[in-house]
């Protein structure tokens, strides 16, 4: 990483001292301030390309000076640094605009990764700000999408993958959240090494720990012999971790720690252990409504939403759907030895009309059945699935009924999502997370649905 000049705003000259230090071996340009004023004349004489930043300054609140800095134009990233027992201060100044934290005291090499990565983060602010607009890409890393929405996420990634900053992916069921995580880790310094992927809600809460951090034997029922766990696997490579607002509030803390030290302890061990792990988190949900309920960590969310990754549903990208229905169709029909060249104009327009609740793999599932059921050179309408047309069988998939007679031919909603739902998990033996990965909806939906069911029954 290039030579940065860093403002070190600490009164206590010993932790000053110990601060440079921790940092000599990264060849960065350090000022010390020891007081809010002379803090803001090095601000004023020459801009920092990052602020370590005390809270607790003999003539003031550094949270006031955090305020000034992010209210100047091109502010640059700062770091606080809060004595133990502080937190909620800490999350008060990452609310007020922080890049990072720091609990006094830490080790040298807390403080080393964290300036490393908020001077990342910053470096790739400012090369997507001043990206010029090329040629929008038809494709990058898997994906398929020309739509301008998806031109943002291609440059996200492309450049937030050689940094070593926690990429937090949002969006819908199917949007592509592990496909994305997949990008991060393939087109980092990481890719040679492993891809260790967790799906939080398909995991029962009890075993979930275990399954991030290990466990040895003895630690519970069934555990017959030691499991080195998630966190272990994925050293020197990336940890993804699908639906992380699921987790529930306790696991959200040992993961912190985690997140903080790089060091855990499997269930039922007594020894922590340490591991270099590149972090990648993804939710279905609104994470900041999550914590607003109080059902996702405030801190936890600071810390791993680094990096924020938007994945567009596919109702939202236009013609997107046909370009990745053109290569769903290609790859499905060379995989099952069918005809399929084309769609037929009937097709076209159902598959631009239709709202796609399930994205991306709703479509690729809509594209495979249908060619795995017929045979011809061109997809109709009546071969795509009845969910496609939103409970309206159309003519030549209706068998016994007249095609002039609506009643026969429309079934409600509420029954046609059903019977899909029931048939996914017959045909796939009980298993729900197989069931709603085809279905392209979380496991937690369709467990949802299944208890009310069940409920309605009784």
């Amino acid at each position: 990483m290039p030579q940065a000049r860093l403002l070190l705003v600490e009164d206590t000259f010993s932790l000053a001292t110990l601060y440079r230090e921790y940092l000599r071996g990264e060849g960065h340009a350090i000022q010390h301030a020891s007081t809010l004023g002379a803090a803001r004349e090095a601000l004023e004489e020459r801009p920092p390309d990052a602020v370590l930043l005390d809270l607790r300054l003999p003539d003031g609140d550094g949270l006031g000076l955090l305020a000034e800095i992010r209210a100047s134009p091109n502010p640059p990233p700062v770091v606080v640094m809060t004595a133990h027992g502080s937190v909620p201060v800490a999350v008060e100044a990452m609310r007020a605009g922080a890049s990072d934290f720091l609990v006094k005291p830490f080790p040298a090499e807390r403080l080393v990764v964290t300036v490393a990565n908020v001077l990342e983060r910053a470096a790739l602010r400012r090369e997507v700000a001043t990206l010029a607009a090329g040629a929008p890409r038809a494709g990058f890393a898997g994906f398929i999408g020309a739509a301008p929405a998806m031109q943002t996420v291609y440059r996200i990634l492309e450049n937030a993958a050689p940094s070593r900053a926690t990429v937090f992916v949002t969006g819908e069921s199917g949007t592509g959240k592990e496909l994305a995580a997949e990008a991060v880790h393939a087109l980092s310094p990481r890719g040679g090494g492993p891809f260790i992927a967790l799906n939080c809600a398909a995991i029962p809460k009890d075993l979930i720990e275990s399954e991030i951090f290990g466990h040895v034997r003895g630690a519970f029922t069934g555990a017959v012999a030691d499991r080195p766990g998630a966190a272990r696997a994925a050293d020197g490579g990336t940890l993804f971790l699908d639906e992380l607002c699921e987790m529930d509030l306790a696991l959200q803390g040992k993961l912190l720690r985690f997140i903080q030290t790089g060091s855990f302890v499997p269930v039922g061990a007594s020894k922590p252990l340490r591991t270099d792990v590149r972090f990648v988190c993804a939710t279905n949900r609104d994470p900041l409504e999550e914590v607003r309920a109080g059902r996702f960590r405030e801190d936890l969310y600071y810390r791993l939403h680094v990096v924020p990754v938007a994945l567009p549903p596919l109702r939202e990208r236009g013609e997107d759907v046909i370009l990745l229905a053109d290569a769903f169709l290609a790859r499905s029909a060379a995989e099952e030895g069918k005809r399929f060249a084309r769609f037929a104009p009937d097709a076209l327009a159902l598959l631009r009309a239709h709202r796609w609740p399930g994205n991306v793999r709703e479509l690729e599932n809509a594209i495979r059945t249908a060619v795995v059921l017929h045979d011809a050179e061109e997809v109709t309408a009546a071969m795509l699935p009845v969910t496609v047309h939103g409970g309206v069988v159309p003519p030549a998939a209706a068998p016994g009924g007249r095609a002039s007679d609506p009643a026969r031919r429309i079934r409600p909603l509420a029954e046609v999502e059903r019977e899909a739902i029931e048939d996914a998990v017959r045909l796939c033996g009980g298993n729900i997370p197989k069931a709603a990965a085809f279905l392209g909806v979380s496991p937690s939906t369709l467990y949802r649905k299944r208890e009310a069911w069940a409920g309605q029954r009784g």
